[in-house]
């Protein structure tokens, strides 16, 4: 009996404490279950302003931002594109040989080289709206000044100066990529070659109105006028939310970002937008960085082909149809006189329609060939674009030297344009893609600094080796190209679907 009592009190007691341990999981349970909620409830939620951007997506607002910062573009190709239109007619007026006209582009890419620096680090430091509201007047004042110039050192002092107005209008890029979702970069960004292409005709229209009646220095007058209109449209531009997020701005991101919203009929994300501040900022030894020094060689040296071989196709043109130096199996009777530096010192041969018109279809090439572009950078990436296009641009600077009609030139100096600018466009949007907003601008200062560079020395091989040899001259564009391509296959990092990254 003792036995039978003590093992049933064991048993009970094992019971006990297997049904007191149940109770107790239970009650944690319970507890954790009815705790939860309420800490989910508290429990404070962030955003930052990636999540923003991406949540806001595509709407009004872009529409606005594209029509507006692409305009910016048409500012820029017509400054630029003056270059190839005027030469001829100060060349005359002046008696310049051809290394002092092609120093005239070499004067306005030196301000641009000294200024894109500066006015990165400024950007980074101080914001992107000030840096491109202020590049915009800057250029606009020094290219009125140019009309008046009162000889040639006036002029191509004042064309520098309006290259330092263009590196800062410049930076209007980085603004630009800095509101527009991931997935919808590769699309919008090429499409502003449509308002370079713009600005490129209506310089060339220009050109064919305005200079035979009332001279060059009227045309410039004329050209500054979308400069005038885009500094009251700039006003509708917000500062860029990721600066001022960086900057330490907070509240006022987000009644940047809250104004989007509200224009796009969207709203932010839930919770609230936090982001640590970056107090270093605008610090070029990040580019050197072990983490962005390869990318950085790689992309400067891109960045000089790019402009290099871009503005090589833009002067080389010119300076071919200028000089007649084209092999034509059709030539008339006007373009069959060549024009060799040996012969003479000055060369009064203005353009006549049929060469305004040819360098008009070139101008078409830039947007011609924008839906490859786009689908190129979203099925292949930018990488493999970048390399793609160097390569075609090497193999048409070459087809230009073949004897052909003037039909088939055009084709060529069309296709040639195509590339050369797709080249361009991705290029820009790779470098704006893999720096952090903390050097984002001070990497694109740096990058197109580099790329003036090669715009530097392009008018000295288009412009003065040309009249000594067609192929001498249009070679160096093919090899840079090509050493191009080769460069970018060890470019490390792809961005194609990437957010901008914050710091570094």
């Amino acid at each position: 009996m003792a036995l039978k009592r003590s093992s049933s009190m064991k048993t009970q007691l094992v019971n006990a404490i297997q049904l007191q341990e149940v109770e107790m999981e239970e009650e944690i349970n319970t507890s954790s279950s009815n705790n939860n909620p309420a800490e989910a409830q508290t429990e404070p939620k962030y955003y930052t302003v990636e999540e923003a951007v991406e949540s806001i997506s595509f709407g009004r607002f872009h529409i606005l931002l594209f029509v507006i910062m692409g305009s910016a573009n048409i500012v820029e190709a017509m400054e630029i594109m003056l270059l190839a239109v005027v030469s001829p007619e100060i060349r005359c007026e002046w008696h310049l040989e051809d290394w002092q006209v092609a120093l005239v582009s070499t004067m306005v890419f030196l301000g641009f080289m000294v200024c894109g620096v500066l006015c990165g680090y400024v950007a980074d430091k101080y914001g992107r709206w000030k840096v491109v509201f202020g590049g915009f007047i800057w250029a606009a004042y020094f290219s009125l000044l140019t009309s008046f110039s009162p000889s040639y050192g006036w002029f191509i002092f004042l064309r520098c100066m309006v290259g330092c107005g263009v590196a800062a209008t410049s930076q209007g890029f980085v603004l630009k990529t800095e509101f527009i979702p991931s997935k919808y970069r590769a699309s919008l960004l090429p499409l502003a070659s449509i308002f370079w292409m713009l600005g490129s005709m209506l310089i060339i229209i220009l050109g064919m109105t305005v200079v035979p009646t009332m001279g060059w220095r009227w045309m410039i007058r004329f050209s500054i006028i979308p400069s005038i209109i885009l500094i009251g449209l700039f006003m509708f531009i917000p500062e860029s939310a990721r600066f001022q997020v960086s900057a330490g701005n907070t509240q006022e991101a987000l009644s940047t970002l809250n104004w989007i919203a509200r224009m796009n009929d969207t709203t932010l994300p839930e919770g609230e937008l936090r982001e640590p501040e970056v107090t270093e900022r605008g610090n070029a030894i990040t580019l050197i960085s072990p983490a962005f020094r390869r990318t950085s060689l790689l992309l400067w040296y891109s960045w000089f082909v790019a402009s290099f071989s871009y503005y090589g196709s833009v002067l080389s043109s010119s300076e071919l149809l200028e000089k007649n130096l084209l092999c034509m199996t059709d030539a008339d009777a006007e373009h069959q006189i060549k024009h060799n530096q040996e012969e003479a010192l000055c060369y009064c041969i203005p353009f006549n329609m049929a060469d305004y018109q040819t360098l008009l279809i070139s101008c078409l090439g830039e947007v011609a060939l924008i839906p490859l572009n786009i689908g190129m950078l979203n099925i292949f990436g930018r990488k493999p674009s970048l390399a793609i296009l160097q390569l075609l641009s090497a193999f048409f600077f070459m087809l230009v030297n073949i004897c052909t009609t003037m039909f088939g030139f055009t084709v060529l100096l069309f296709l040639l344009r195509s590339v050369v600018s797709m080249n361009f466009n991705v290029v820009y949007i790779y470098t704006a893609e893999v720096y952090p907003t903390s050097v984002r601008s001070i990497g694109m200062g740096f990058c197109t600094s580099f790329s003036r560079v090669g715009g530097m020395i392009a008018p000295f091989i288009a412009q003065v080796l040309m009249s000594k040899s067609v192929i001498l001259a249009l070679s160096p564009f093919a090899i840079t190209c090509v050493i191009c391509a080769v460069g970018v296959a060890f470019l490390p990092i792809e961005t194609r679907g990437r957010a901008l990254l914050q710091d570094a």
